[in-house]
């Protein structure tokens, strides 16, 4: 099932769930109890918000292999973390800033993005996934110059805008083995498969949930594939996951 989250020409922001091209509007809370309305909407006549309202943006490094030969690294032992703050967040076609006061080399990553559905401390692998929601699409957003000179990767992965995601959340999916790819104005930029995951998604919300606690709502992005480089302003990009759909977003 697909969840997303809209709002009106009112700019009251809503839930619902996705059937074709109509959003049936629910009620009462996502992760909770919630009530499918009468109330239906055309989703060309809605503007499609990031589809939930995370805490944190939990972020793996080099969690591909083929990402990880592409950057000349060894395999990590454990999953490296990193936080994008929520004032990254933008939703599917809104417009990513280029910060070029402070950089001058912009790439994108595309990847899966879990999101959580329960509050989730120290929990183990094999009753990780009873806590995932579902799973969207997300840009990873990166100045490259500025990661590449700093200790950490905060400057250069949490400038607003850096945390495009959605268009929406599926539940129904198995995310073991899922073509993603990337799209940098229409051509081909990244394209592999969830099955190349160092760590994968039970072993990714088993591990973060023993070091923080993750809230409803809250996003774990699983790293991303090979083949990623440079966006310039004017840039249209896109992540496509298999069973969810395509995140586009702009270059301002």
């Amino acid at each position: 099932m697909k969840y997303i989250r809209y709002e009106e020409k009112d700019k009251i922001e809503k839930y619902g769930v996705l059937e074709g091209e109509l959003i049936r509007e629910i009620e009462w809370d996502l992760f909770g109890d919630y009530m499918p309305t009468d109330i239906t909407n055309d989703i060309n006549d809605v503007k499609i918000l990031p589809p939930c309202t995370p805490t944190k943006i939990v972020c793996v490094g080099l969690n591909y292999r083929d990402h990880a030969e592409e950057m000349n690294s060894k395999l990590p032992e454990d999953p490296r973390l990193f936080i994008k703050p929520n004032t990254a967040i933008i939703g599917h076609e809104d417009t990513i800033i280029y910060p070029d006061h402070m950089s001058s080399r912009v790439d994108y990553e595309g990847e899966l993005a879990v999101v959580m559905g329960s509050r989730a401390k120290g929990v183990n692998i094999d009753e990780a996934l009873d806590y995932v929601f579902g799973y969207t699409c997300l840009n990873d957003i990166t100045a490259r110059d500025l990661t590449a000179k700093d200790l950490q990767y905060t400057r250069g992965k949490g400038f607003d805008t850096f945390a495009p995601f959605g268009p929406f959340i599926e539940t129904d999916l198995d995310a073991s083995n899922l073509h993603i790819a990337t799209y940098l104005n229409g051509e081909i930029k990244q394209s592999s498969n969830t099955s190349m995951l160092i760590f994968n998604v039970p072993k990714l919300v088993s591990f973060i949930s023993n070091v923080m606690t993750l809230l409803p709502g809250d996003i774990i992005s699983t790293g991303t594939p090979s083949g990623i480089g440079p966006m310039r302003k004017g840039d249209t990009i896109e992540v496509h996951i298999e069973g969810i759909g395509i995140l586009r977003n702009y270059i301002g």
